[in-house]
């Protein structure tokens, strides 16, 4: 425990740099893709619009003998309601009925595409999806090495979290939209996978330089499929899949799968080992040995351990750690380093190993 915390410790340090400039580089982006979201939102209607402009200005020009350039001034003043240009002077009884009808025309389109463009801007400006959605994919194409979880459920949050404190640049891939307006809300990476299109979904997350993908969704069959199209696009990838089945970790690897991890072995072998132990602070789960169990002892002053070497319990226990004043010792295999009282000893091995050295360190 103590001593993986300060193998990790080393590497955040630039992570939280890059994390830093990452919220700067979203700042930023934000700011340049809001005008452009609000365009990409109401481009048509200011085509139309422009047209109008034109339209105006060209029947001013023509019935009403202006200068193209007061015609244009004249015609902005009409649509816009400032009404710097009243048409034929104010007199609508004597006006070019032809005209009247062009302007009749001007008008209502001009007004429907002005109430547009304000109902646009007002969706974009409330909801900013366009703008966050443009400064997300600009921000997942800069990442490298990051991490891509596939599922937002119970499973998949927890990934996430996880790799949220370890400061490790991770895409959420979801396939629920609310699930996606929240996360996008949040700032969090995110990618909406349309149903039976994990591909394209693993592609907008930047699998071609992720370097891990983690298949954590609530149906085996979503794990699957996103295992067998991981692979296909990153044939050297690593994939870790959890699977709720427990006879479908063969088929999980069988698609490409290079660690399956079954929830409900996982959670009985944590359930059952911290009801033999009160002392279980963790499980390793091997293949080649199977399930062992990690766990702490405190080593009290009638202890018979205290002045023995790790050397001379190593037949009984396997020690792979010792804190002593609340600091991890690293010279194990030093021949002189001996008990003492008040150390804790870090255990590997079974439950009946475990219970001896628990007995031992009369930690009971």
């Amino acid at each position: 425990m103590t001593t993986n915390d300060g193998i990790l410790t080393r590497t955040p340090s630039k992570k939280r740099g890059n994390r830093e400039s990452r919220k700067i580089s979203f700042l930023f982006y934000q700011a340049l893709y809001g005008p452009l979201a609000f365009l990409k939102a109401v481009y048509r209607q200011l085509i139309v619009l422009g047209i109008m402009f034109v339209w105006g200005a060209a029947i001013y020009t023509v019935y009403e003998n202006i200068p193209p350039l007061n015609a244009l001034l004249a015609s902005v003043s009409t649509i816009t309601t400032i009404g710097f240009y009243v048409p034929n002077g104010g007199d609508f009884l004597t006006m070019n009925p032809q005209e009247s009808v062009l302007l009749i025309i001007m008008i209502v389109i001009s007004v429907g595409a002005g109430a547009s463009i304000l109902q646009s801007s007002i969706n974009t400006i409330v909801k900013s999806d366009l703008a966050k959605n443009q400064v997300q994919k600009k921000l997942i194409h800069k990442l490298n090495q990051h991490v891509i979880v596939l599922g937002y459920t119970h499973w998949g949050r927890y990934v996430h979290e996880k790799l949220e404190e370890l400061s490790l640049d991770n895409v959420i891939v979801t396939q629920d939209p609310h699930t996606y307006d929240e996360l996008m809300r949040k700032n969090i990476f995110v990618v909406l996978e349309q149903t039976t299109q994990p591909m394209a979904a693993l592609n907008s997350a930047g699998i071609d330089r992720a370097s891990i993908v983690v298949c954590a969704h609530q149906k085996d069959s979503d794990n699957m499929l996103s295992i067998l199209s991981a692979r296909k696009l990153r044939p050297n990838i690593r994939i870790v899949s959890v699977v709720h089945d427990s006879t479908l970790s063969e088929t999980a690897k069988n698609a490409g799968a290079d660690m399956v991890i079954p929830s409900s072995v996982t959670v009985g072998h944590l359930l059952a080992l911290s009801a033999v132990t009160n002392n279980l602070v963790g499980v390793v789960f091997s293949e080649r040995i199977g399930t062992k169990q990690i766990a702490e002892f405190s080593v009290f002053k009638s202890s018979p351990l205290i002045g023995k070497t790790l050397a001379e319990i190593a037949n009984s226990a396997t020690i792979i750690g010792l804190v002593r004043d609340g600091k991890v010792i690293k010279n194990l295999f030093d021949p002189s380093l001996k008990i003492k009282e008040d150390d804790m000893l870090l255990v590997f091995g079974d439950p009946s190993c475990t219970n001896w050295l628990e007995e031992q360190a009369k930690a009971l």
